[in-house]
């Protein structure tokens, strides 16, 4: 008789460490499966997944309708490149563009493509139609942010990890505090002239969940427009409703004037990523000066307009909202129980939990009692847990949430 042996864990960590980059460091937990807020590992395992792949996976894993769209998009036509034109780009461009409020998307793959792509296309506007002296274009960001890892995001980073090590760096940017309307209201009164602009996260997700004072957003806009620079939002882990709405910025009614989503509109199946603007803006980039093999692909743009469609269907921004409150506030009542918390933040379904270290246990550690506990999230900034479950959570799944929680930090 054939004997079969079943493989665990271990096996498949040690062919990742031994042929793998090590540019990540995983918790040791090997998952093999997904459906909708939950997760197996190659042992059977269930967890609640309290990470959503950093936001990507809004919609739930493995969504049925997303699949589906999958699937028959793939027996199809799956890749054209844009030397052609396909059948589903147009319609695609016209879903977004209709549903957000703008003139034009550009599609690409991966968020930190898009931010590149947005970052190309301020510098381009600003030389076109503000007139800013050749290479003298500035772009503001903040500290503190994420915006991704490739050479000139990192040339912009204040992230030790990210920066050291990978000089020189690109130049053009300034960076000021994050939450600070003074500090970017000094700086485009000095060097307006020669800036374009003003590229912000509405929520620092990968800093800690770090949430800017109410009104923030909206006077940075509003400056922005007093000195005829581009407001610039990263939405790329805050949009398509993590937040509670659609986009974060619509807390604060404003529109960007360049809009760069990611993530989650490729509803945890395929990277897609898309850059919005007006006519005025995104026309300043002409044949030849930007592009992506896949980026617009038909398979990809079948999928965003679905992943879509699943978080408008279904209100999962509403849901996001309402779960969230409800997460926050048990949140809050485990944090009177132990001195191992000490700040809860966040808005919608993305939160944090600042841990004291001084109590006893990393963030590390309690994240491991999480994965034994069957509950997977992962620390950031050191101290810091983020907490984001796929938006589709139920009350009783955000219940046994917190009853992990508890049970892995009180006692």
């Amino acid at each position: 008789m054939l004997m079969t042996t079943k493989l665990d864990s271990s096996y498949f960590i040690d062919l990742e460490e031994k042929y793998g980059a090590h540019n990540y460091h995983p918790l040791p937990v090997v998952l093999a499966k997904a459906k909708d807020v939950y997760v197996w590992d190659v042992e059977g395992k269930k967890y609640l997944d309290f990470l959503s792949a950093y936001s990507a996976v809004n919609q739930g894993h493995c969504h049925p309708e997303i699949i589906q769209t999958l699937i028959e998009q793939a027996q199809t036509l799956t890749l054209t490149s844009r030397a052609f034109y396909n059948n589903v780009l147009g319609e695609y461009e016209k879903f977004l563009t209709t549903l957000l409020g703008y003139d034009k998307l550009l599609p690409m793959n991966t968020g930190a493509e898009a931010v590149e792509t947005a970052i190309k296309l301020a510098r381009k506007w600003g030389y076109m139609k503000k007139n800013i002296p050749e290479n003298k274009a500035i772009i503001i960001v903040c500290e503190g942010n994420f915006h991704g890892r490739t050479t000139t995001i990192i040339s912009f980073s204040s992230d030790p990890t990210a920066r050291n090590g990978f000089a020189p760096y690109t130049p053009g940017f300034l960076s000021i505090p994050y939450n600070n309307i003074s500090a970017l209201e000094n700086i485009l009164k000095e060097q307006h002239t020669n800036i374009a602009g003003f590229l912000v996260e509405p929520i620092q997700g990968e800093a800690g969940v770090v949430v800017p004072d109410e009104g923030y957003l909206r006077s940075a806009y509003e400056l922005c427009k007093k000195y005829n620079v581009l407001f610039i939002a990263d939405e790329i882990q805050t949009g398509l409703g993590r937040t509670g709405k659609l986009l974060a910025c619509d807390y604060e009614d404003i529109k960007p004037d360049v809009l760069i989503l990611g993530k989650a509109l490729g509803g945890g199946v395929m990277p897609v990523s898309a850059v919005l603007a007006s006519d005025e803006v995104m026309l300043c980039i002409q044949p030849g000066e930007h592009g992506s093999t896949f980026g617009g692909n038909p398979l990809a743009c079948k999928i965003a307009i679905t992943s879509v469609n699943v978080i408008l269907n279904q209100h999962l921004s509403e849901n996001a909202y309402k779960m969230g409150e409800r997460f926050r506030k048990g949140l809050q009542d485990i944090q009177k129980k132990t001195k191992r918390i000490s700040i809860v933040r966040g808005k919608g379904l993305l939160n944090a939990i600042v841990i004291n270290e001084q109590e006893g246990k990393k963030a590390w550690d309690i994240c491991m009692d999480f994965a034994k506990n069957g509950l997977l999230a992962k620390p950031t900034h050191g101290n810091i847990i983020r907490l984001a479950p796929p938006l589709t959570i139920t009350e009783n799944q955000i219940d046994e949430a917190l009853d992990i929680i508890e049970k892995s930090i009180v006692f």
